[in-house]
C-alpha cells in the first residue's frame, strides 16, 4: 500500500472520530449548557447538536420536577411543644445555566435550605396553628424558599408537611380536650332541647287552661298509650281521679234525691183542715 493511500485513510479515520466526539443529542426533557475553554457559551436546545471536539464541553440539565423529601425536623413550637416534622418540597430548573454556574449541587442546597425554612417557619406559629394552619406553613416555606433560589435558576412549586409526630402526653391531653369539648356541646344541645320543650309545654298548658275538655282527652290519650303494652298496674292521673271522685258524688247525690219522700201537697178545695186536737195526759 501506498503512502497517500494510508494518509488517506488516516485522515479519514481522525474525521469519523472527530465527528462522532462532535455530536451530542438533548433530550426533550434537558437543556445542554456548553462550555468553551472555560467559558459559557449557550444553552443548547433539545435534538442533535454538533460541538467542538476537545474545546466544547456540555452538561445537561434536566428541567422536569424534582420530588424531594425533608427528613423529619425536632422543632419547638412558639408555646413550648416539641414536635416532629417532616414535608416534602417539588422543585424544578427553569434556568439551567445558573443552575450550573451559580451553585454546585442544586438539590443538597435546597435539601439543606428547606429544612432550615421548616424549622424557622414552625417554630413561628403554635401547635394549634400547625395542625390547622397547614396551608398557610405551606405556602410561608415556599415564599421564602423562592426568594432564595431564584438566584439558582431554581423555582420552589409546592411545599407539603407530610407528617406532624406529637409526644405522647400531648396525645392524650388533646384527647381529653376534645372529649370535654364535645360535652359541653352535648350539655349545650341539651339544655337549648329543655329550654325549647319547657316553651311548648308552657304553651300547651294554656291551651289546656282555656278547653279544659282537652286535659280530659288528654289524660284519655295517656291511658291508652300505658294500655299498649299490657301493664297489669295503670296510673290514673291526679285529675282524673278528682273528676270520677266529683263524678261518684253527683250520683250518690241523685241516688238519695230518687228515694226521699215526696212533699205534701196543700188542699185546692177551699175548705180548712181539722183542727189537731191537744194529747191528755
Amino acid at each position: 500500500m501506498s503512502t497517500p493511500a494510508i494518509v488517506l485513510i488516516i485522515a479519514a479515520a481522525v474525521a469519523i472520530l472527530l465527528l462522532v466526539l462532535s455530536v451530542r443529542i438533548v433530550k426533550q426533557y434537558e437543556r445542554g449548557v456548553v462550555f468553551r475553554l472555560g467559558r459559557v457559551v449557550g444553552a443548547r436546545d433539545p435534538g442533535l447538536r454538533f460541538l467542538i471536539p476537545i474545546i466544547d464541553i456540555m452538561h445537561r440539565v434536566s428541567l422536569r420536577i424534582v420530588t424531594m423529601p425533608i427528613q423529619s425536623q425536632g422543632i419547638i413550637t412558639r408555646d413550648n411543644v416539641s414536635v416532629d416534622v417532616s414535608a416534602v418540597a417539588y422543585f424544578r430548573v427553569v434556568d439551567a445555566v445558573k443552575s450550573v454556574v451559580a451553585i454546585e449541587n442544586v438539590r443538597a442546597a435546597i435539601n439543606q435550605i428547606a429544612q432550615t425554612t421548616l424549622r424557622k417557619v414552625v417554630g413561628r406559629h403554635t401547635l394549634d396553628e400547625t395542625l390547622s394552619e397547614t396551608d398557610r406553613i405551606n405556602d410561608d416555606i415556599r415564599m421564602i424558599l423562592d426568594v432564595t433560589t431564584v438566584d439558582w435558576g431554581v423555582e420552589v412549586t409546592l411545599v407539603e408537611l407530610k407528617d406532624i409526630q406529637l409526644p405522647d402526653a400531648m396525645k392524650r391531653a388533646m384527647a381529653k380536650q376534645a372529649e370535654a369539648e364535645r360535652e359541653k356541646r352535648a350539655k349545650i344541645i341539651n339544655a337549648e332541647g329543655e329550654s325549647l320543650a319547657a316553651a311548648a309545654l308552657g304553651a300547651a298548658s294554656d291551651t289546656m287552661m282555656a278547653h279544659p275538655l282537652a286535659l280530659q282527652l288528654r289524660n284519655l290519650q295517656s291511658l291508652v298509650e300505658i294500655g299498649v303494652d299490657k301493664n297489669t298496674t295503670v296510673v290514673f292521673p291526679a285529675p282524673l281521679m278528682s273528676t270520677i271522685g266529683e263524678l261518684g258524688n253527683f250520683l250518690t247525690h241523685e241516688a238519695e234525691a230518687s228515694h226521699r219522700p215526696p212533699p205534701a201537697t196543700p188542699a185546692t178545695n177551699g175548705g180548712s183542715a181539722p183542727p189537731a186536737t191537744p194529747a191528755r195526759s
